[in-house]
């Protein structure tokens, strides 16, 4: 699917896979409809590159963050923007997470980390900051909101920390040798749908989509805590049980690596965890105990980005080599080469219901894949 003028950056499916948006080095964010493929709107605003864009867990606002400095949110079903941009950070903004559904129904609370080394938490509705976490001494890479309601950021400070809802420090995770890169969630699957599940059945009201989510959150979680990865540029991943107060050690010091880890992802249903790295292997792990399992083989340069299908079955991964593989994690073996991109691939995304993939990268294409 064309568009785009420049590198596509990031492509994500909406909650409930009705939708389909995507960022890019042209300055805008484009609303695809996924019935005619076709774009559906373009978003325009952003005076630099769209690094990172996320729909709220009730798919009624995305939001982008740009090397612009700003955070903008725009309503995807007219592509209109929502008021003015969210102004405060100092340099460009890295990573976006919205608060999970099963703890705000409202679906108005946005945390935005920046490479100025801070959190910024706003209010959607308001459109105002609510506060700033300050601590890390250098750029944050990634924040994600946790079904606990804290917010973990990691840093090139080389830590990872926890903050609570009223923004104070809950605690400070120690361990990697180098810049942290990226985080994953062992919930993070249900986090993104929150009320959506396989049905595609649509919440009635604000109150049943908050107990779905809660419902569906608390069977992901299962009895132990939620689980955290982390990877860094030191060539490892750590495996967390964050909110152990007696406890600020990794469960798990996960290593194999020979370069530096871009991407980690859990699989839906938490039991595995893929790696993606530059030494252009995808590492698979156990997700509880974080004992290595399986290296998959076959690209031929750095592997950007994972991406699970959502039974889990299935894994995605998208190369500078220009190709996306699927790998069967029965036998570890390449299921499926998606060729057709004719430069880097930077972006994958697989849809919620598993029906279909997205893939984007420096050809300035947006590929759909049906599965």
């Amino acid at each position: 699917m064309t568009g785009h003028t420049e590198a596509v950056l990031s492509v994500s499916f909406s909650p409930d896979g009705s939708q389909l948006a995507s960022g890019s080095g042209d300055t805008t964010v484009r609303i695809w409809d996924l019935t005619t493929e076709t774009p559906r709107f373009t978003c325009r605003g952003h005076r630099n590159w769209v690094l990172s864009i996320a729909w709220s867990p009730n798919g009624k606002t995305l939001a982008s963050g740009g090397m612009d400095k700003q955070v903008r949110l725009w309503d995807p079903q007219t592509g209109a923007a929502i008021g003015a941009p969210l102004n405060g950070h100092k340099e460009w903004i890295t990573s976006l997470a919205w608060e999970p559904l099963h703890i705000n129904p409202k679906g108005n609370r946005l945390a935005s980390s920046s490479k100025d080394g801070t959190v910024r938490v706003w209010d959607t509705t308001l459109r105002r900051c609510i506060f700033t976490l300050a601590g890390h001494t250098a750029a944050v890479t990634c924040v994600k909101w946790g079904g606990d309601g804290r917010i973990y950021s990691s840093s090139r400070d080389k830590t990872i920390k926890i903050w609570n809802t009223d923004g104070s420090l809950y605690k400070t995770l120690t361990g990697h040798a180098h810049w942290v890169n990226t985080l994953a969630f062992s919930t993070d699957f249900v986090l993104r749908t929150g009320a959506y599940d396989h049905t595609g059945e649509h919440p009635e009201n604000e109150e049943d989509a908050q107990k779905k989510a809660l419902k569906r959150y608390n069977e992901a979680k299962g009895k132990g805590p939620e689980r955290l990865i982390s990877g860094s540029d030191d060539f490892t991943m750590f495996l967390w049980d964050p909110l152990n107060a007696s406890n600020n050690k990794p469960v798990a010091r996960m290593t194999g690596h020979q370069k530096l880890v871009n991407h980690v992802s859990f699989s839906p249903d938490g039991r595995l965890v893929a790696s993606a790295s530059f030494d252009n292997s995808v590492k698979l792990w156990d997700g509880v105990t974080g004992k290595f399992i399986a290296s998959l083989r076959g690209h031929v340069a750095a592997v950007y980005q994972v991406c699970w299908s959502s039974d889990s079955r299935m894994l995605l991964s998208a190369s500078k080599d220009s190709t996306l593989k699927v790998w069967d994690l029965r036998t570890h073996k390449l299921k499926i080469e998606l060729p057709g991109h004719a430069d880097e691939v930077f972006t994958v995304d697989w849809s919620p219901g598993g029906d279909r993939v997205a893939s984007g990268g420096k050809d300035r294409v947006l590929k759909l894949w049906k599965h």
